[in-house]
């Protein structure tokens, strides 16, 4: 489904995105399954913490894709790729990029967001009673998610396989190196988060971000066909604009509810 260069993919299905969606929704019931079938209650409550966390991350993560779809106007990965010949959707869209990326790092219980299995919290997560091959099995798909997520946000944001001189799975390649070196880089960096502060991010912040970008888009979409605007300079303008308005929003609605919280606690520490 996932195009590599320019024929290299094994099938180009018309609903491919609706397949990656579907196929990546499946992984809450095994991860549940692991840690009910361990018959132990810290599994169990491990289990369960981490299908709370893959749903909540999951509905940022599509919303999030769905203002490239509305871009493209197709589910097909090649057609999406194909879209991007004369400008990435990244550049229209970085924000959705931004949300995709963190909700795929959540997805994938990489730090910051590796609350599921972090030393510091119930045991080991879900797999705590699994050893020798079934225990590198769970490690197996820990590992390997992080590639298929770059290749993933390469064909939607940044390209796919185009690219100047080189052949285009090249480009692909040193696309998806990038984002997994990010990907990367940010696990290393970033402090692990509260479940609280994990769940609250979630429902919070990415939710109502995606939804609002998703919202901009489709109108933005609607305007340049009713006035038969062009993608560059028209387009470009109208959604770089709507991605500042809505990173100040954030970033104001984050400042007043940290002073809002500055301002409640002394009178909480004078009633205890």
């Amino acid at each position: 489904v996932i195009p590599f260069g320019r024929g290299m993919y094994a099938v180009d299905l018309n609903i491919g995105f609706l397949y990656i969606a579907a196929v990546s929704g499946g992984t809450t019931i095994p991860v549940l399954m692991a840690g009910w079938a361990s018959r132990n209650k810290y599994a169990l409550l491990g289990a369960m913490r981490a299908v709370a966390q893959l749903i909540a991350y999951e509905i940022p993560q599509v919303l999030s894709i769905v203002g490239v779809l509305l871009l493209a106007g197709s589910l097909s990965l090649v057609s999406i790729t194909q879209g991007q010949r004369s400008l990435w959707y990244v550049v229209l869209q970085p924000v959705g990029f931004l949300i995709f990326l963190l909700s795929s790092m959540a997805e994938l219980e990489r730090k910051p967001f590796d609350i599921p299995e972090a030393e510091s919290e119930i045991v080991a997560g879900y797999h705590i009673e699994y050893s020798g091959m079934k225990f590198a099995m769970f490690y197996l798909v820990i590992f390997f998610n992080p590639f298929l997520v770059s290749m993933i946000a390469v064909a939607l944001f940044l390209g796919g396989w185009e690219g100047p001189l080189l052949p285009g799975y090249v480009w692909f390649l040193l696309k998806s190196t990038l984002v997994l070196f990010v990907i990367m880089w940010l696990s290393a960096t970033v402090p692990r988060l509260r479940v609280d502060q994990l769940m609250g991010f979630a429902w919070k912040v990415l939710v109502p971000l995606s939804l609002v970008n998703l919202l901009l888009t489709g109108l933005i979409r609607a305007l340049a066909r009713d006035l038969k605007l062009p993608l560059i300079p028209d387009q470009l303008l109208l959604f770089l604009g709507a991605n500042a308005l809505m990173i100040v929003g954030t970033s104001l609605v984050h400042l007043l509810y940290a002073h809002r919280g500055r301002a409640q606690a002394p009178a909480s520490v004078t009633a205890s």
